[in-house]
């Protein structure tokens, strides 16, 4: 008579996160975002792809849990965007601000900039997941045939922001409250998205 195996963890997986995790930082670092793939990741730590899917989800939360990036702009903008259309561009500058003013946000936030604009290993990593996972859902939610354009001066806008703001730190802008750049850059974002 066979033994029912009892729910749980399947025996010998207890490591199986972390191998994941491990081959996943291996993969995005070597192929990039957009060319790592869950298949692949899974194939590294030697576990079934299904496994990645169980503690992970996508690929997306994958990336984010293994960056430590605690914001998740490719799942928050597009919800910004459903909702009322006048104050589209003033929602999303103020989103990111925000955010920003979090201590534990900043500290990776600018960690993640800085590779961006340095790392020839890292920057991969950072435009493919803007490129695939938050410029598209932006574009979807426009109603243009330049949608993805606009998508893409938004992201090169609040960048930019941020990187003069957090990185550079060019006084007036380092200085500058909230609710004063909402006021000065909202207004160029809601023309990118709607105008």
């Amino acid at each position: 008579m066979a033994t029912r195996r009892g729910r749980g963890r399947p025996p010998g997986e207890s490591d199986a996160r972390e191998r994941i995790a491990a081959a996943a930082v291996h993969e995005f670092g070597e192929h990039g975002y957009d060319g790592a793939t869950v298949r692949a990741i899974a194939a590294r730590a030697e576990v079934d792809a299904a496994l990645v899917h169980h503690y992970f989800g996508s690929k997306a939360d994958l990336f984010a849990e293994i960056t430590d990036f605690p914001l998740r702009p490719d799942l928050e903008v597009p919800r910004i965007l459903r909702g009322p259309r006048e104050q589209a561009g003033e929602r999303i500058v103020r989103f990111v601000l925000e955010a920003f003013e979090r201590p534990d946000v900043r500290k990776r936030g600018v960690i993640v900039l800085r590779t961006a604009i340095s790392g020839k290993l890292t920057a991969p990593l950072v435009t493919g997941f803007l490129s695939r996972e938050l410029l598209p859902r932006i574009a979807t939610e426009l109603d243009a045939p330049d949608a993805s354009l606009r998508a893409s001066l938004v992201a090169s806008q609040i960048a930019g922001m941020l990187i003069t703001r957090h990185v550079v730190k060019l006084p007036a802008v380092a200085a500058a409250t909230v609710d004063e750049l909402v006021a000065h850059i909202a207004p160029t974002i809601q023309r990118y998205l709607f105008e």
